[in-house]
């Protein structure tokens, strides 16, 4: 049996059996009663992407915890056409709540649940509108615009950027906040930030086509660079660690904004690393295990969005660039997520979840 094991920055240790096997630890075998299966089917990015894949799983690691009765475990799509495969197999292992991580699994995860109607789902970023499949968004356009502005704000060279893994709404919807974000603070302080690599209006960018290879996300930042961003957002999974990664070689040159986990703790380049706009999909996965584990049928319509409001996505603490943010910059991005909440600052995306 071949165990997966990855060590996150931060200490976090996640184990899991790979390729559907059952895990080999802990089976409580004196505890009693049947027990709840969480079984997961990962996005191409893998287990260890430091990013949303990662997320999910520590989320049922979490619900796990929380409840001895729930067991997981993972499988690692290698490319788009393991999703139905992965999927079945877990139906056929009669698992009780198979989750599909990732937008690009919608239709393949839709394909199963009707096919299989009284089989519990859930996907991360999606809403398939099945009512077997619980889904989970999150509107990131409102934390990405409070990182926008903060990028705005930061920049020496009037120019930042963002780009993305693939034109996919839960990758633009990113890069719809971060813009906007640099529109406002231009709006507000009468100033002319670019952003580049991403067109609102349009819709076009840059593109990875890739979320796994790190080359691939340093030649697309690198490319920014050259057009002298100084802050650059990458939106692709572990390939946006090509970004930091190189943000870090590069003594200061540019910075970076992770998303989804903080990339302070999910990634060895914090010193390049300003702030993350983070997605909560870890709390959201935990709530939606614990609550079918308890017996709880899982609504399809509403589901789940996060939101500024509800801490469903939110900005993460600015670690080693704390002194450097100054106060006032901070105080104005507080109050955006304020005005946000409360309606006062409208952010708007094609790319954002229905509620």
């Amino acid at each position: 049996m071949r165990i997966a094991s990855i060590v996150a920055a931060g200490g976090l240790v996640l184990t899991a059996a790979a390729c559907g096997e059952a895990p080999d630890d802990d089976n409580n075998a004196g505890s009693g009663g049947k027990k709840f299966s969480a079984c997961m089917v990962t996005d191409v990015g893998g287990i260890d992407d430091k990013s949303f894949n990662t997320s999910a799983w520590k989320g049922l690691e979490e619900a796990k915890a929380a409840n001895s009765n729930i067991e997981t475990k993972f499988v690692a799509s290698k490319a788009e056409a393991d999703y139905e495969p992965n999927l079945t197999q877990y139906v056929n292992q009669k698992c009780d709540f198979i989750l599909a991580v990732g937008g690009l699994m919608a239709n393949a995860t839709s394909k199963i649940a009707k096919a299989n109607p009284n089989q519990a789902f859930g996907i991360v970023d999606a809403n398939p509108g099945d009512a077997n499949v619980y889904p989970m968004q999150f509107d990131t356009a409102q934390a990405a615009f409070q990182a926008g502005y903060l990028a705005a704000g930061m920049s020496k060279s009037g120019k930042v950027g963002a780009y993305g893994g693939l034109p996919i709404p839960p990758v633009t919807i990113f890069m719809d906040g971060f813009v906007d974000g640099v529109a406002y603070y231009n709006k507000t302080k009468g100033k002319n930030v670019q952003a580049l690599g991403w067109n609102k209006e349009t819709q076009k960018g840059s593109f990875t086509n890739d979320f796994a290879k790190q080359d691939e996300g340093k030649k697309v930042s690198d490319a920014l660079v050259a057009q002298g961003a100084d802050i650059i957002m990458p939106v692709a999974g572990g390939a946006g660690l090509g970004t930091t990664a190189a943000a870090k070689a590069s003594g200061g040159k540019y910075s970076t904004i992770w998303v989804d986990v903080d990339g302070c703790e999910s990634t060895p380049d914090c010193s390049a690393i300003i702030t993350t706009v983070v997605k909560n999909i870890p709390e959201a996965v935990k709530e939606a295990v614990l609550k079918a584990a308890g017996g709880e049928k899982l609504q399809a319509n509403p589901g789940f969005v996060g939101t500024l409001a509800n801490t469903g996505v939110s900005i993460a603490p600015y670690h080693d660039f704390d002194s450097k943010v100054p106060a006032e910059l901070k105080a104005e991005v507080d109050k955006i997520k304020a005005d946000i909440a409360a309606g006062t600052i409208t952010v708007t995306s094609k790319a954002q979840p229905t509620k």
